[in-house]
């Protein structure tokens, strides 16, 4: 079953490289691979799946790559590109397929164990910039709700500009300049927050919540 699963694995690889998506068939994944399509579904029922089951082996090596290269950062900004480095580079060599990548992650059907596989490799990567974050403060557990709001918001940004290339959205831009600066908006965000929570106790954000209920009764 491995072997079947590894051959499926590179087949499907190498003809969405060379084909791209919407061009590589699952019969031609399937002979590729020398196994059945029955058989090949039964390790990926569409060809979305199987997109998914490729990405995320990507996806997840990129992950494991930028944890390696966080100790090398100085500062939680430095850190955070450092992470999510390795996946803009991965995302960069077919942004076509990666924006495929990226919608069958988001809406996908959500019984498939692919989208699953991927949408944990999707917390595990905001957990990791959460803890990058938090590690930057004293008593960094009192933030960690603020700390998990700002780690999906890098992650929300991330997934905007990857797809960018595919989608032509706001073109003459630098999507890597982009990048970099929503996300020290982000971190620069949290950072500041933290320092003016009030208290521990308080969630974070809900006297400006509360700001914006009074404004709306006074209207």
């Amino acid at each position: 079953m491995l072997q079947k699963r590894s051959r499926i694995l590179a087949a499907a690889a190498a003809l969405f490289e060379e084909r791209g998506f919407d061009g590589a068939t699952t019969q031609e994944i399937s002979d590729r691979a020398d196994v059945a399509t029955g058989t090949l579904f039964r390790y990926a029922p569409t060809k979305g799946q199987l997109l998914l089951m490729v990405f995320n082996a990507e996806f997840r090596r990129a992950i494991e790559q930028g944890c390696r290269e966080v100790g090398s950062a100085a500062s939680p900004l430095a850190q955070v590109c450092a992470l999510i480095g390795p996946i803009v580079t991965a995302a960069s060599r077919n942004a076509p397929n990666m924006a495929f990548y990226q919608r069958e992650l988001l809406f996908g059907a959500p019984e498939h164990i692919h989208r699953a596989e991927g949408l944990s490799l999707v917390s595990n990567l905001e957990g990791h910039i959460a803890g990058i974050l938090l590690a930057s403060l004293q008593q960094g557990d009192a933030y960690q709700v603020a700390a998990d709001r700002a780690a999906r918001s890098v992650f929300a940004v991330l997934h905007l500009t990857l797809v960018q290339p595919a989608t032509g959205a706001h073109p003459g831009s630098d999507p890597g300049t982009d990048l970099y600066e929503q996300i020290a908006q982000i971190v620069q965000g949290f950072l500041a927050l933290s320092v003016a929570a009030p208290s521990a106790a308080e969630p974070l954000g809900a006297g400006t919540a509360q700001t914006i209920k009074n404004g709306r009764r006074q209207k």
